[in-house]
C-alpha cells in the first residue's frame, strides 16, 4: 500500500506519577532521517525511540518532540555539590562585605544556584522505558495511519493520470498506423508531378517507403510505453516503499515519449506527446511525497 511521507501523530500517556506526551511530524526526504528532542533525563533512550519509529516508518524526515513529567522518587538520587556551594557562599559573603550588604544567605537560596543541587537517576528505569516506548508506538501508529490515508488519495490521482496517458498512447498508435499509407500517396503525387507522363519506378518507390517506415516507426516505443504503464499500475498495488521504483519507471516512460516525439512527423502525434509529458511531470511531482 502506498503511503505519503507527510503526516502527524500524537500520544499522551499518564500513570500515577509520570506523564508522557509524544508528537511526531514527518515530511519528504530521500531517506529515513529521525530527529528526537527529549528531556535530558530520557536521552539514554533516544536510540530505542528511533528503533520503535522505524518499525512503522521507512522513509521521510521525522521530527519527534517528547515532554515528560515525573513526580516519582523511583530510581532517583539527590546530589549536592558541597564544594561548589561553599565557593558560592564565600564569594557572596565577600561581595556583601565589599558593598556593605547584608550577608544573610539562606541555604535554600544556595541550592537554587547552578550545578549545586541535581537529581540523577541511579540506574535505568525499565518501567519508564516501557511507558515511553508505548507512547512513541501509539504516536507512530497514528502517524502511519495518516500517511496511509493521504497515500490512498495520491493513488487515486495517479491512477487517473496514468489512465489518461494510456489513452493518449493508444491514440498516437492508431494515428501512426496510417502515416505510411499517407506518405505513399503524397510521394506518388509528387513523383507524378515531377515525371509527368513518365512511368514511376515501383521498386525505387517501395525502397523509399521502407526507409521512411523504418525511420518513423514508433511501434517499439509504444509497446514499451504500454508495458511501463502496466508495471506502473502493478507497483501502485504492491507493498513496501515504492517511491524510488516509480521514479525510475517515470524516467523510462519519459525517454520513450521523447523518442516518439523525435520520430513523429505529425502535428496530432506531437500534441499527444506534449500531453503525455505534462502528465508525467505531474505524476513526478506527486511521487515526491510517496514513501
Amino acid at each position: 500500500m502506498i503511503k505519503s511521507m507527510t503526516g502527524y501523530g500524537k500520544s499522551n500517556i499518564t500513570n500515577e506519577t509520570r506523564q508522557y506526551q509524544v508528537e511526531i511530524k514527518s515530511v519528504n526526504h530521500r531517506y529515513l532521517d529521525i530527529s528526537v528532542k527529549m528531556p535530558r533525563t530520557l536521552s539514554y533512550l533516544e536510540e530505542e525511540v528511533k528503533r520503535e519509529i522505524s518499525q512503522y516508518i521507512k522513509r521521510g524526515k521525522i521530527e519527534v518532540f517528547i515532554t515528560f513529567n515525573d513526580s516519582s522518587t523511583e530510581g532517583k538520587q539527590i546530589i549536592l555539590n558541597k564544594e561548589l556551594a561553599k565557593i558560592y557562599i564565600k564569594e557572596l559573603k565577600e561581595l556583601a562585605s565589599e558593598e556593605g550588604l547584608l550577608s544573610d544567605i539562606q541555604v535554600t537560596e544556595i541550592s537554587k544556584l547552578p550545578e549545586v543541587l541535581k537529581i540523577e537517576n541511579q540506574q535505568e528505569n525499565e518501567s519508564l522505558k516501557n511507558e515511553l516506548i508505548q507512547a512513541v508506538s501509539v504516536a507512530s501508529q497514528e502517524l502511519a495511519s495518516m500517511r496511509e490515508i493521504e497515500g490512498n488519495k495520491i493513488v487515486e490521482d495517479l491512477i487517473q493520470r496514468i489512465e489518461e496517458i494510456g489513452t493518449k498512447v493508444r491514440k498516437i498508435s492508431a494515428i501512426s498506423t496510417g502515416l505510411i499509407e499517407e506518405y505513399v500517396v503524397k510521394l506518388k503525387g509528387r513523383i507524378k508531378l515531377l515525371l509527368q507522363d513518365q512511368e514511376i519506378d515501383e521498386a525505387r518507390l517501395a525502397q523509399e517507403v521502407v526507409i521512411y517506415a523504418d525511420k518513423c516507426s514508433i511501434e517499439e516505443e509504444v509497446t514499451r510505453l504500454e508495458s511501463h504503464i502496466l508495471q506502473f499500475k502493478q507497483l501502485l498495488n504492491s507493498e513496501g516503499a515504492i517511491g524510488k521504483k516509480i521514479d525510475f519507471m517515470l524516467q523510462e516512460m519519459n525517454r520513450e515519449t521523447n523518442t516518439i516525439g523525435s520520430k513523429a512527423n505529425n502535428l496530432e502525434i506531437t500534441n499527444g506527446v506534449i500531453d503525455i509529458k505534462t502528465q508525467l511531470e505531474n505524476i513526478r511531482e506527486q511521487i515526491q511525497n510517496i514513501e
